[in-house]
Order: C-alpha cells, then structure tokens, then sequence
C-alpha cells in the first residue's frame, strides 16, 4: 500500500509538470499510466479517477499561471459553461460502452490531435472567419458559437476520455482562434477546473471513482504543475507543440494496443 502510494506520488509529480507545461490536465498520462500497470480495474475507473485529479492540476497551474499573467480569463469565462455540460454529458456516456471500447476510442482520438499538433498551425482563413474585430478597435473578441462549440468539444472529451479537456482546447485556441501558445495552455488549465469538477462527480455516482489512488495522485500533480507552470515561460514555442503532439502519439498508441487485448 506505501509502495503504490509512493509510485503514484512520484508519477504525479512529473506527469503534473509535463501536462502543466503543454496545457493538459494530465489524463493523457493517468490513464495509460492506471490501465498499463494494473492500478485501475477499468478504463472507466482511471478515467473517473483522472478527471478528480486534474481538479488539482487546474488550481495549482491556475494560480502559477496567474501570476504570470498569461490567463485569459475573458475567452476562459466563454469557453467555461458549455465545457461544464459537455464534461458532465461525457462522463455520464461512458456507463454504455465497455472498457476495452473506451481505451480504444481513448488512442484514436489522441492521434487525431497528436497529427494537429505535430503538423502546426492550422489554415489562416479559419481563423478570421472566426475571430473578429471588436467596433472600437480595441482588441479582438470571439464568437460566442466558436467558443461554446470549442468548450462542448473538450467538455465531452474530457468527462469521456478523464483527459481535462486541454487536448481539444489548446489546438482550437492556437489553430482556430489564433491565440499565442503559452496562453491557450495556461487558459485551457484555468477552464477545465470547473469542468473536471462535475465530470468526476458524475462519474463517482457511477462508481468509477477510486481515492486510494486519486489522494496519492492529487498530491504529486500539485507540486508538478507549479514546476511546470515556471517551466512553460522557459521553453520555445515551436517546441512546445511538438512535445505536445509526441507525447499524445505516445499516449494513443498505448491506450489503442491495450484495448485491443
């Protein structure tokens, strides 16, 4: 029991500083890390588990990213409502499809966003069409349908898949609203807190929530995400999304092999 307590602790800390950095939640890599080493009895289970953790990584970022002032707290606001219903929606899907269904669905929608990430930015033309001109000039401002769709998606995903919702949201907000790298990923952390919140509440109605391994796990993530909050600033932009999207592949191919046996 101290032995798993101590692993999952030790994984947190540099999964939490991994996905704080890239502007995940980190279920890209709890719940491989849950299902591959036998820590989870289903992938409903790790899922469930992952999103209470990623409550955590969501303060703690939240609070490191702040301080930087690189959240946008306006767009975030947008984004937020929809993300809350897709999350509970999601969690609540995952009682009708088995867990070897989920595992697999899990990898391939990561490898859809890992080619994203991996290939760069997205059409120019997509982005105006969305993004337009405030009347005074002073700034930009979204349209609210892009934000809502965009927030519903990673909801979905993130209630679905225990992945916090930051796999749908950084690309959107980088190819699709155009917004600078480090503040999607700082602001995607901000949005999927309240999200995480109501998809893990779902999904321990569902008893797909285990804290024996979500305490030990919260706590590494905790510490993780303030380093990787500091770290973040540190780093090339370029190489930011390539990280991002090696890291995804890595996750998906994992997730699709260990549903198919």
């Amino acid at each position: 029991m101290i032995t798993t307590f101590i692993t999952l602790f030790i994984a947190a800390v540099f999964i939490g500083w991994i996905a704080s950095m890239i502007g995940v939640g980190g279920g890209v890599f709890m719940v491989p890390f849950m299902v591959l080493l036998g820590y989870a009895p289903t992938t409903q289970v790790a899922v469930g588990t992952s999103l209470a953790v990623i409550i955590f990584n969501s303060i703690s970022s939240t609070v490191s990213y702040t301080r930087q002032q690189v959240v946008d707290f306006r767009l975030g606001l947008m984004i937020m409502p929809t993300a809350t219903v897709g999350s509970w929606l999601g969690a609540f899907l995952t009682r009708f499809i088995s867990s070897g269904e989920l595992a697999v669905g899990f990898g391939i929608f990561l490898i859809y966003v890992a080619v994203i990430m991996l290939l760069g930015k997205g059409p120019k033309e997509v982005a105006l069409w969305i993004k337009r001109p405030m009347p005074d000039g002073a700034g930009d401002r979204f349209s609210p349908w892009a934000t809502g769709v965009i927030g519903l998606l990673a909801g979905l995903a993130a209630g679905f898949f225990g992945i916090g919702g930051g796999a749908v949201m950084v690309p959107a907000m980088t190819l699709l609203l155009g917004t600078d790298i480090i503040k999607a990923v700082a602001t995607s952390l901000f949005v999927m807190g309240p999200s995480a919140l109501i998809g893990s509440i779902q999904h321990a109605f569902q008893g797909n929530l285990r804290l024996d391994l979500a305490i030990p796990l919260a706590l590494g993530i905790i510490i993780g995400a303030q380093l990787g909050a500091f770290t973040t600033t540190c780093v090339p932009k370029t190489l930011l999304q390539r990280l991002f999207g090696i890291v995804l592949l890595y996750s998906s191919l994992n997730m699709i092999w260990e549903g198919l046996h």
